[in-house]
């Protein structure tokens, strides 16, 4: 899953701990993804999804802002734009909760899930 240098800090920060992707892969509840900061580049960063769901971009809540990054709704809206390009409160997109794993303890789940070295495409 690719995020920004600024998303990953504040991942690391515990203030990021939900994300909204436009995609038709589904991410699976329970399972450990590794943090990517581009397509070629992976960082040893894992979370775990806790709940998926799909949402309108318009029915996003104050808290659910705050969860995407300590975001007011306004702040979100343009950093979705930055990324995205457009707002369009009728899109419907994946909504994703995570917690950030540490190290130790990533290592060992994710050698159970997921063998990421092998292969790379679950992201």
């Amino acid at each position: 899953m690719i995020f920004s240098e600024e998303h990953i800090r504040l991942i690391l920060e515990g203030k990021k701990t939900q994300t909204r992707r436009r995609h038709i892969h589904v991410l699976k509840v329970g399972r450990v993804y590794r943090i990517q900061r581009n397509w070629y580049e992976w960082t040893d960063i894992r979370i775990i999804i806790t709940r998926a769901f799909q949402q309108r971009l318009g029915d996003i809540s104050e808290e659910d802002a705050r969860r995407e990054g300590g975001y007011t709704l306004e702040e979100f809206r343009s950093v979705w734009e930055e990324i995205n390009g457009s707002w369009d409160p009728q899109e419907v997109v994946w909504v994703y909760e995570f917690e950030y794993m540490e190290d130790s303890m990533s290592r060992n789940c994710s050698r159970r899930l997921i063998d990421f070295d092998k292969n790379p495409s679950y992201f």
